[in-house]
Parts: structure tokens; sequence; C-alpha cells
């Protein structure tokens, strides 16, 4: 196997290290690939990278080859053990130390010892652009596996907003240090990945992700429900937390209700958002909340069978204007069927209107 020797700074960070080089951007995709976000066909997520955006690749590769470009921002690439540092103990100080960086160079077709965790659209501008070379500025890092790379990529990406869909899909396979805000999302998305994942879920390839592009039920819809759920609703027994969470009676509880649900609303469960408000973003968060109101009722078995969520929503149907029609809110309230949109204010409308109508309706018939 060959090797490139590069100049390259070392730096310490806690118990890491970082090293900081420059090399040819046309030389990059022989130390280093992209680990595109997908799915094998057991359904394990692999890779985090996002696809190539070509008007932006464009648009850089135009900037290159213009009289005087200048590509400030650092490539960060993500290396195996493979690559090797040799310091000089005569210029070191007590942070960062200079030296050679030795990277694996590969051919076609063989493994590369890198991942690029940031600047894969520039690595391709540079790759096209009609240069015979062009030098980028690169900080790198040794990983020990996947999950520390997508930890990175995420976080290294805080700053310039990732699509929320493929932070969602990410984070249950993500370790290391998250902020909170992070850290907080890690266990709605795992059940969402469940859900859309699961056979026996009424979700199953339902919910449109990075890699279920065909999905026609948004996952930011269906988060938010069970984020809902998870901070003051009936998931919130099982545990609100990644560390205390009993994932699995969660699940058993979500596909129970929604089982029922698409029991009971059958047509308006199969019709995709556009033609349904039941599986558009104000039905599900709406609905998510009657799920946690009629879970309370039976807090007494640990779960509601589906015969116990269909007796309860049953009622309801003719009261709900998922597909056709006019929702009735009160005098002077009338709305059409598809007026009602994924907004604060219309959730809260059609949350309110499905609990007035199931206490005043289902509760009077069936006490508990």
């Amino acid at each position: 196997m060959s090797y490139v020797e590069v100049p390259a700074i070392r730096v310490k960070q806690g118990g890491h290290f970082l090293y900081c080089f420059a090399i040819d951007g046309k030389l990059v995709p022989s130390v280093a690939t992209i680990s595109r976000v997908r799915r094998d066909d057991g359904a394990q997520l692999l890779g985090y990278q996002r696809p190539e955006v070509a008007s932006h690749i464009a648009a850089i590769r135009s900037y290159l080859e213009s009289p005087d470009p200048l590509l400030p921002n650092a490539v960060v690439i993500a290396f195996d053990e493979s690559v090797s540092f040799s310091g000089s103990a005569d210029r070191e100080s007590s942070y960062s130390e200079l030296g050679t960086l030795r990277i694996p160079l590969a051919s076609n077709g063989d493994r590369r010892a890198g991942w690029v965790v940031d600047g894969q659209q520039r690595l391709a501008a540079v790759r096209q652009a009609d240069l015979s070379g062009f030098p980028l500025c690169v900080v790198a890092f040794v990983a020990s596996d996947e999950e520390q790379q997508r930890s990175q990529f995420i976080l290294v990406n805080s700053v310039r907003p990732l699509p929320s869909g493929l932070i969602n899909e990410l984070l249950p396979g993500t370790g290391g240090l998250l902020p909170p805000a992070l850290r907080r999302r890690q266990l709605p998305a795992h059940l969402v990945q469940r859900l859309n994942r699961d056979p026996d879920s009424p979700f199953a390839d339902r919910i449109r992700t990075p890699t279920n592009p065909a999905g026609t039920i948004k996952d930011n819809s269906v988060i938010r429900m069970l984020e809902n759920s998870l901070s003051e609703g009936a998931l919130y027994r099982f545990g609100p937390s990644r560390e205390s969470a009993e994932p699995e009676p969660m699940l058993e509880l979500v596909k129970t209700f929604w089982i029922a649900v698409r029991n009971v609303f059958g047509d308006a469960w199969n019709l995709p958002p556009r033609k349904s408000r039941l599986v558009h973003g104000v039905g599900i968060v709406s609905l998510g909340h009657l799920m946690d109101a009629i879970t309370d009722r039976h807090r007494a078995s640990r779960i509601p069978t589906t015969a116990d969520y269909e007796k309860e929503l049953a009622p309801l149907k003719v009261h709900c204007a998922w597909t056709a029609g006019y929702w009735n809110f009160g005098p002077g309230q009338q709305r059409r069927w598809n007026e009602l949109q994924n907004t604060g204010k219309d959730i809260q409308l059609l949350t309110n209107y499905l609990r007035v109508v199931h206490r005043a309706i289902v509760l009077v018939q069936q006490p508990a």
C-alpha cells in the first residue's frame, strides 16, 4: 500500500487529538470517502451524509474556476487507526505539536482510511473543477466507529442546520455527548424509527424519512405527537428520558392506539395527507392528545387493548370530517375539512373539539 505524508499540527483536546493539515483536494477521494445515509436489507441505518446538491456544487465549481478563488473553511475528515503521526519533540507546546501525518492512499475499490464529516460539496466541486489541483485545509480526527462519526457530523452541522428529517434519522444511532435539545429528541426519534420499521406497526413504511422517501406521513408530525405524550401524557410513565425509558411498552401503547384509529377511520387512514386530515400533521398531533386522555381513563391497566380504544373512538366517527364536509366547532366556527392546517392554533382547536365530543358523548355512554 502507498501512503501520502503531509506536514500537520496535532492538537490535543481532552483525551482526543485533532490533525490540521493542507492537501490537494483532487487527492482527497483517494484517502476519504462519503458515507451516504441509507438502510441495509435488515433496515439498519448506515452512513450519515445527505445527498449531494448539484446546484451548490456547480456554484462552488464556477467560483473555483474564477481568477482568484479562496476556500478558507476546513474540510472535516474522520480517519480510522491506519493513519499515523510522527511528531517533532523539539517543536511542541502544551497543546500542539508539529509533525507529519501518514495517510494510506487507496486505489479504486479499496477501502479508504477516512470518511468525510463536513465539506462534501466543496470536495465534489474541486473534483469536478477544470483545475490541475487545488489545496484545501483539513481538520481530521480518529474515530473508533461510525457512531462517533455521526455525533461529530451532527455537531459540526448544527450551525448550518441539517434537514430535520436527516437529524431525526441519525439521532437513534448517535452516541457521544450531544446538546440537551438533541438528546431530548433521541427517544422520540428512536420510537419513530421503530414505528416505521416494525411489521406490526400501523405506521409501517408510512412515515417519510430520508431513507423512506415514499412515505406520506411527515416524521415531524409523529415526533411531535410522541414528544407531547413523553412530556406530559401517556408515555411519560414509561420514562421520559432515553436513559430511563422503557421503549417496548411505549411502542406497544402507541401501536395499539393507532391500530384502533386505523380500524375505526379506515378510509381516512389509507389516504395521503392532501386527501385526509387524519394523517395530516393536525390530525396526528390532535389524536395524540386524545390517546393520552383515553389512556389515562384506563390507567388501572398498564396498556389498554385495541378494543378499549376502538370502543371510545367509534362514537366520534360521525363527528369527524377527515376527508369531506365541515368541522362544526361551534356557532360561527364551521371549517371545511381541508381548511385545517398544521399550525398551533388549528391543532389546539381540533384537540379541544375532540376532547369535548369525547367527554360529551363517549363518557356519558360509557362511564369508567
